[in-house]
């Protein structure tokens, strides 16, 4: 499967019989019925580990670009009405501010080592604490409530797997905790944000600004009313996609494919 294609379903699954194994590109794997699979006796791998750093990277380069409107200072720079540029025109610091990720798994932890190296003060939310020794090297501290991370936060980084518990995990009220002058990044999944919360906010100055790599649907509509905001950045998805990771990726799913065709331990095996 690449990019959710072909849609897995019972029809699907029904018309081949001798179907042995699903390799999907990438970590998430929301769009497949697990228990469907296993029902017709089907075996699901991923590639979870080989997009990490180039999505920790995108996470990191959303946040400076949110921060310091570069995509408005290139529209500034290039527009053929500038004449000049204004003084006042200004962006805000991310050395030295609070980040706090929401998600700390290996993307997460990949984005909390990138952000040490400048100087960011980094909390943490996640389903289970890390090892202390894990916490020491990148200096980040456990919020055990969601609500604690995003009080203090200038930065909220969203690097969690979408399941039934993290479905609209960021809504009206979370916005609503957030600090006026707070930008959120989405580098997970569309649906961990609930957007129509996200527009108003955004809309009313109840944040700052969003930097989103996922929506939902993808792409938006062309008159969704996130497309006409400018303190917002989107991108197209496109959290692992450089030359040398996508090959990675389709390497590894090959490897799977081979290894459950032979009867062989599926690496990356999605039980």
């Amino acid at each position: 499967m690449w990019y959710h294609k072909p849609v897995v379903n019972k029809e699907l699954l029904q018309s081949l019989p001798n179907l042995r194994i699903v390799a999907s590109s990438g970590v998430g794997i929301d769009h497949l019925d697990l228990n469907l699979l296993s029902s017709f006796g089907v075996k699901v791998s991923n590639t979870p580990f080989v997009v990490s750093t180039d999505t920790a990277d995108l996470g990191m380069a959303l946040m400076l670009a949110s921060s310091r409107r570069l995509v408005e200072g290139y529209e500034m720079a290039v527009s053929p009405d500038t004449e000049y540029f204004p003084a006042d025109w200004l962006g805000t610091e991310v050395s030295g501010a609070t980040l706090g990720i929401v998600g700390m798994g290996t993307i997460g932890y990949k984005v909390a080592e990138r952000a040490k190296a400048f100087e960011m003060k980094i909390l943490y939310h996640n389903r289970s604490q890390r090892k202390k020794e894990e916490e020491s090297a990148v200096g980040a501290v456990y919020c055990k409530k969601i609500d604690d991370l995003l009080q203090q936060s200038d930065f909220v980084l969203l690097a969690v797997n979408l399941t039934p518990q993290t479905h609209k995990l960021i809504g009206k009220r979370e916005l609503e905790l957030m600090k006026p002058t707070a930008t959120l990044i989405n580098i997970s999944r569309g649906l961990i944000v609930d957007q129509d919360a996200l527009v108003e906010a955004l809309q009313n100055k109840v944040i700052k600004a969003a930097a989103l790599d996922v929506t939902y649907p993808e792409p938006l509509p062309r008159d969704h009313p996130l497309l006409k905001l400018k303190n917002v950045i989107i991108t197209p998805h496109i959290g692992s996609a450089t030359k040398k990771t996508r090959r990675i990726m389709m390497e590894e799913m090959i490897e799977s494919i081979q290894a459950g065709l032979a009867g062989l331990p599926i690496p990356h095996e999605v039980l």
